[in-house]
């Protein structure tokens, strides 16, 4: 029976639904009736995956986890992998066990044989475990890839630069390499990542993606490397850079739409060794909720900042190394504190994310924009509260002072370790040390931790002899730790929270800066105080299951 009568007779879809449904598979043939049901949400899989196996006999396969053998996943080509999403998973003697999602389409079943030789028996499995093996062993992109190298060889002998440029201008444009470019972005994106590094090495192209702060490599075919310089092409076209030019750095940026998200991919390429480097920062500005409530802080850490970002004049510094949040600790801060009666302005080098109330400014140093001019021009434009991306260098510094101390609230970054070392490292930039201390209200360091799988994490009991000196263990402790399911994709994690060192100027900490104390005097003086370290607010997030010892020792090393 096909498939679509099959769905009808059994009451998963309505005659108008199916009608509809047929209408769209014709107009997209790359897509499936049954993934467009699936992917609109008129169809549940569980449920057709059940129906299909109870009509063929073919059994239900959890594939999560599976490993397939790799001479068993390369008997079928590549090109009827990918068109028909299915597997080989297995081969017993004769036959091999291909997984599919629909086993009555017998036309590709068909093609297997016709093409191992072997019988095929097939066996039932959700879609996206399917194409997660395909990936694997594959690579993402392989199904294109298989296009390209069945239709373009003459790629692997362009030799005269003059032609190369000619031909790779025109190869950037094939729809084979504008797929693939998409492949690898739509890859990226449904996998949370926040850049994709695309790197030239010896032994080939190299395609990594950030996730939660940590690179994972992915697999891709070996074949992708003779394409490596119209995928560069392709991507440097998109980002509007020059695609002659081979010796200097570049910096553009692509704006896309996926699924009614805006995505901003700002991209960085630097000629390399062994060819052209690419980074592709990746900001989901539809994915970003700024929520102060919701960044990590322990609930006296928030009522403190909170009291902080209310106060109508004065300096709040948030530190910490690239990556590490500070810039949505500040958004969330001003959506916070945003309201008819107060003016803020920002001015930010680049503007990651628009937000609505606010004034934002791009810096643009090629025409004198710079951070310094940005905010002397701000000063004359009746703000109420002022962002200054970064405080870079003494001129920044000494007028973002001066705003403070003129009856504004201002917000900025610094790039310091811990929160103590703010104060020594604006007066080592050259500000005087009694305008420190009478304008800096507080600094907040911060670091971002992957958050455990909040549906595989499992519980144990420590040995005290593998938890780290300052950890508060007590007998009889329950932690948490990482074990890989689907939901997380096997890393165990999935999202990021952050761990907060709050220090506030007091009027002893303000006496030190002035006599120019070190950053460890004025660390050891907060402690005294009552400041809780970053390692200490990891610990709580550890005993209360978030995430797990080695996380917090990733980022926080004292």
């Amino acid at each position: 029976m096909e498939l679509g009568a099959l769905l009808l007779r059994h009451g998963l879809l309505s005659e108008a639904q199916l009608a509809e449904l047929r209408r769209k598979a014709a107009a997209d043939p790359d897509r499936g009736l049954l993934e467009i049901g699936i992917e609109e949400g008129l169809l549940e899989e569980r449920e057709v995956l059940e129906l299909l196996a109870e009509q063929t006999g073919c059994p239900i396969r959890d594939l999560h986890d599976y490993a397939v053998p790799r001479e068993v996943a390369t008997l079928v080509p590549a090109r009827l992998v990918f068109k028909h999403t299915i597997m080989p998973i297995e081969r017993r003697d004769g036959t091999l066990i291909v997984a599919t999602s629909n086993p009555l389409d017998l036309y590709a079943l068909d093609e297997v044989e016709a093409k191992t030789g072997l019988h095929v028996e097939p066996v039932v499995a959700r879609r996206a475990e399917i194409e997660q093996l395909i990936k694997q062993h594959f690579g993402v992109g392989g199904g294109t890839v298989s296009e390209l190298v069945a239709d373009r060889h003459e790629l692997e002998f362009l030799e005269e630069p003059e032609e190369l440029e000619a031909e790779l201008d025109e190869e950037a444009k094939q729809p084979s390499v504008v797929r693939l470019v998409n492949e690898f972005l739509l890859e990226a994106i449904e996998q949370r990542a926040s850049d994709v590094h695309i790197e030239s090495q010896e032994s080939g192209l190299k395609l990594r993606y950030r996730i939660d702060g940590v690179l994972h490599r992915q697999p891709v075919p070996p074949e992708i490397d003779r394409f490596r310089s119209a995928i560069i092409s392709r991507l440097k076209i998109m980002a509007r850079l020059n695609i002659a030019e081979k010796r200097l750095p570049q910096d553009g940026r692509i704006k896309l739409r996926v699924k009614g998200r805006d995505i901003d991919v700002r991209v960085s390429v630097i000629p390399m060794i062994h060819g052209e480097g690419l980074v592709l920062r990746i900001l989901d500005k539809g994915g970003m909720e700024f929520d102060l409530q919701r960044l990590g802080m322990e609930p006296d850490t928030y009522e403190a900042f909170r009291k902080l970002i209310q106060r109508p004049h004065g300096i709040l510094l948030v530190t910490g190394p690239t990556g590490s949040g500070k810039t949505t600790t500040l958004y969330s801060a001003l959506r916070d504190i945003r309201s008819e009666a107060i003016k803020i302005i920002t001015i930010e080098d680049p503007v990651e994310y628009h937000l609505e109330g606010l004034n934002q400014i791009q810096v643009h140093a090629k025409i004198g924009l710079t951070f310094a001019a940005g905010l002397r021009s701000i000063l004359r434009h009746d703000p109420d509260v002022i962002l200054v991306g970064e405080i870079r260098d003494l001129e920044t510094a000494e007028i973002a002072i001066q705003a403070s101390l003129t009856g504004h609230l201002v917000f900025s970054t610094l790039h310091t370790n811990d929160a103590a070392s703010a104060f020594v490292r604006l007066v080592d930039m050259g500000v005087e040390p009694y305008l420190v201390s009478s304008t800096v209200e507080a600094v907040m360091a911060q670091r971002l931790v992957r958050v455990l799988c909040a549906a595989c994490k499992e519980p144990y009991e420590p040995d005290p002899k593998d938890l780290p000196e300052d950890f508060p263990y007590e007998p009889g402790l329950q932690l948490y730790r990482p074990v890989g399911c689907r939901e997380c994709r096997n890393t165990g994690y999935r999202g990021r929270v952050g761990i907060f060192e709050l220090l506030v100027t007091d009027d002893e900490i303000r006496e030190l800066t002035v006599e120019r104390a070190s950053a460890a005097v004025i660390f050891k003086t907060a402690r005294s105080h009552g400041m809780r370290t970053l390692r200490e607010d990891g610990w709580i997030k550890v005993r209360n299951g978030i995430t797990t010892v080695e996380e917090v020792l990733r980022v926080a090393v004292v």
